[in-house]
């Protein structure tokens, strides 16, 4: 714990927080609401979100911001919105992005969530006791609502900003290479990539993604195949010939990694980032064939990267493990491929957008901030920070009451909640468009 004081008294002036008050008098839980079972009803799915930015890009305009759809191919691109300030300020970015992980088509989720997912998990939405439910309502389709807010009750408010509050909803964030039918290479980012490539480059980014604590650091990524090769074999003869599993061999390598995971996450586990590990798929033979022995068995591994580490040591350090597991293998030919490579990111505690979110929390909360520890999941905030926006991230606070659907879901957003980030945000946002340049440092 500090014993420093709140922050918030870097303070408004009374113009701004006038400002503030009129907006969030403004914020209409109804409309959000609305918005978002609208949002949600639209299937996003990772490579396919050209209409849900078309929808947002429509939102955005009656709001009264310039639109821009940014086509990526024919059915993935985003959206993005200016509320212009008078010219001497400077630019803020709220990022959300619009993809969901999963598609809402049974026949493709089937292997996560079953042939007759959970409300959380399919479609439509439906609202129920101040919740909105249904396939990504709370990540990252609430976060768009928010933002959606933020802007509309700015704009309805007439204040003359001197910055421009830019809202960029974006495709292709969710951690995956590829979907059936699609070309490859859209996930990992590749929306939030092609946004700031092609014109939007803010002074400052705010990313609304999980936790309610401001954040200033998150991890990276790197994705691995591990083959593991054996010898093709036939079940009735496996007693005459040499026998050379490459399956019954991964269960030793898939138990070594279990064991190095947390090593390599106490090593790594720093600031406020503790990188973790797993093994998400595995790929071998097929039930068509089942009488035959495949030669190669492939493992499919998430290991996260700190701020402070690189993908290029990342993959040393696996490297290094597999050395001993080949030496307890001496039958089995083992090699390593990394395929996804995205840094970690950071943005100095001191920076502008830090403190300021951090200034706003506080004076919704009345109380210190305390970061969140321990983090480990990767965002396009990697992908801002990248290309030099210094970014900050928060998302909505836990729920009063708790989810139907406990555990992993993303499917359930929580009204309340998102009021409170909008206040959060909405105050964030005046207290930088808000300014002229100059105080900004």
């Amino acid at each position: 714990m500090t014993d420093r004081p709140p922050a918030t008294l870097h303070e408004l002036s009374p113009e701004g927080e006038a400002l503030v008050e009129s907006a969030m008098a403004r914020v209409d839980r109804e409309r959000m609401a609305d918005r978002l079972r609208r949002i949600v009803d639209l299937p996003s799915p990772t490579g396919e979100e050209l209409p849900l930015a078309r929808l947002l890009a429509g939102e955005l305009a009656s709001i009264g911001c310039a639109t821009e759809v940014q086509e990526i191919d024919g059915q993935q691109g985003n959206a993005v919105g200016r509320l212009k300030g008078s010219g001497d300020g400077v630019d803020l970015l709220l990022y959300a992005p619009i993809d969901t992980a999963f598609s809402g088509n049974p026949d493709e989720d089937a292997p996560w969530l079953g042939h007759q997912p959970r409300p959380d998990l399919s479609l439509p939405a439906r609202i129920d006791d101040g919740k909105v439910i249904g396939l990504g309502a709370e990540n990252p389709k609430s976060y768009i609502a928010c933002i959606l807010e933020v802007v509309d009750v700015l704009a309805a408010s007439g204040a003359d900003l001197p910055g421009t509050l830019v809202a960029g909803f974006a495709g292709g964030g969710m951690p995956t290479s590829g979907r059936p039918g699609l070309r490859p290479n859209i996930g990992h980012g590749v929306g939030c990539a092609y946004m700031i490539e092609h014109g939007v480059r803010p002074d400052y980014a705010i990313i609304v993604k999980p936790g309610y604590a401001v954040s200033w650091e998150e991890v990276g990524l790197t994705w691995h195949t591990i083959g593991i090769r054996g010898a093709l074999n036939y079940a009735g003869i496996r007693h005459r010939v040499p026998y050379r599993n490459p399956i019954v061999a991964s269960a030793r390598v898939i138990d070594a990694l279990e064991r190095w995971f947390p090593d390599y996450t106490a090593r790594h586990t720093d600031g406020l980032v503790a990188p973790q590990g797993s093994i998400d798929a595995i790929r071998a033979g097929g039930p068509d064939l089942s009488a035959y022995v495949p030669p190669v068995c492939e493992l499919f591994v998430d290991i996260r990267v700190s701020p402070r580490s690189s993908p290029a040591e990342v993959r040393a350090e696996l490297e290094a493990l597999l050395v001993e597991i080949r030496r307890e293998l001496p039958d089995f030919e083992i090699a390593s491929e990394m395929t996804v490579a995205i840094d970690g990111t950071s943005t100095p505690e001191s920076s502008w957008i830090v403190r300021s979110l951090v200034r706003a929390w506080e004076a919704q909360e009345g109380k210190v901030h305390e970061p969140a520890r321990g983090a480990s999941g990767a965002t396009d905030a990697a992908i801002l920070r990248a290309h030099g926006i210094e970014t900050a991230r928060i998302g909505p606070p836990p729920p009063r009451t708790p989810s139907p659907y406990p555990g992993f879901s993303m499917g359930v957003a929580d009204l309340s909640s998102m009021e409170t980030l909008v206040s959060v945000l909405v105050r964030a946002a005046v207290d930088t468009v808000g300014r002229p340049r100059s105080e900004v440092a």
